[in-house]
């Protein structure tokens, strides 16, 4: 069986965000009500603080099992905010916590209890039905409003009673990925206290922008992405791709896709972030990929070191993480492909490709900032 079968299955369809620059009308949605919490620590049944038992399958096929442990009482947050999962019909999702949620946050969130406590609160998305009327994911401006609104409502309920002055890791990927982008530009940057308590913005598949050439200004004019091992108070950002990204890719080229959701048109003087979570400081390196196993072995998860190798690209005008895989290396191991054909790209393995990567650089992030 592919591995791509695989993850879909797991994640739901993890498909990416949607458009316009509605998302900007904070207050449209009504007033602000109590979250209801998808992960939350100490929660009985929490999706994101499940066994993280791994298969490990070396090129060799000679495997075993690693048992990474939960940070427990760790003095970072991360706050997590899933991809658009929901299969409900209307355009825009309610609260009610259901199988596809916590499918995302088991398989994208979980894996970071090793280095922080995750809250990931439910937000009222646009659902698979709404953006399916919208291919270039250019979706009205109400919609997206309604989506964004519940997220900030959640966040500063988070604030007022749960985070205590913690420092926070922000995980986003997709739809998560882009309204994180908002609820960062409209409140966090600017309150110097909630920006001194950013550790790292993981930030994938969402067209985080900058400057051609720079690693601040567009998206963030206050927070910079990540360009050296063990930095803190920055973004790691990337779709991941096979090969360069089409003309009418929807991740990877600015002003287009999901450029469009965070408001950003440009076409020029842009370009789409892309940080390699394998190297922050740039070059190739190895990824260290982790699945949701999905019954095909006997731990909730499983590995494949040695398989890929990322470095970030930049050519007419896209920036993608080239994903390559290692010659040699397959040795009956399943490969990831384009699921849901090149528009998309790898989309679809954003988080997992590279889940010890991102795990390893939050922790990084969080030791310089204790420092």
């Amino acid at each position: 069986m592919l591995l791509g079968a695989l993850v879909v299955t797991a994640g739901a369809a993890v498909g990416p965000w949607v458009p316009a620059a509605a998302a900007t009308r904070s207050g449209t949605a009504g007033p602000r009500t109590a979250a209801v919490w998808l992960c939350r620590p100490g929660a009985v049944g929490d999706p994101c603080a499940t066994s993280l038992a791994t298969t490990v399958v070396p090129a060799t096929g000679a495997a075993s099992v690693r048992h990474p442990e939960a940070a427990g009482s760790s003095r970072f947050d991360c706050f997590y905010v899933y991809p658009t999962v929901s299969g409900q019909r209307a355009t825009n999702a309610d609260l009610r916590v259901q199988p596809a949620e916590i499918d995302a946050a088991e398989s994208q969130a979980a894996p970071f209890s090793q280095v922080c406590r995750v809250w990931a609160p439910m937000y009222r998305q646009v659902t698979l039905a709404g953006l399916s009327r919208y291919p270039d994911l250019d979706v009205p401006a109400g919609p997206t409003a309604i989506a964004y609104d519940s997220l900030r409502s959640a966040f500063e309920d988070y604030l007022a009673h749960d985070n205590g002055g913690r420092p926070i890791v922000f995980l986003g990927h997709s739809q998560g990925a882009a309204l994180l982008i908002l609820l960062l530009r409209q409140l966090v940057v600017h309150h110097p206290t909630l920006l001194h308590r950013l550790v790292v913005a993981v930030l994938l598949g969402g067209n985080v922008t900058v400057p051609t050439g720079r690693l601040v200004g567009g998206s963030f004019a206050d927070i910079p992405l990540c360009h050296t091992g063990g930095q803190d108070g920055c973004v790691v950002a990337y779709s991941s791709f096979l090969q360069m990204p089409p003309s009418d890719a929807l991740f990877g080229r600015p002003g287009q896709g999901a450029s469009l959701p965070t408001g950003q048109t440009r076409h020029t003087g842009v370009q789409v972030a892309c940080v390699n979570p394998a190297g922050l400081s740039g070059g190739a390196g190895a990824l260290d990929p982790m699945f949701p196993s999905l019954g095909s072995v006997r731990t909730p998860w499983v590995s494949y070191p040695g398989l890929y190798t990322a470095r970030c690209r930049h050519r007419d005008g896209a920036s993608w993480l080239q994903v390559s895989t290692v010659p040699g290396a397959v040795h009956g191991r399943p490969t990831v492909g384009d699921v849901d054909g090149p528009q998309w790209g790898l989309h679809v393995y954003d988080v997992n490709l590279a889940m010890g990567n991102l795990v390893g650089d939050v922790r990084a992030a969080e030791a310089r900032w204790r420092r």
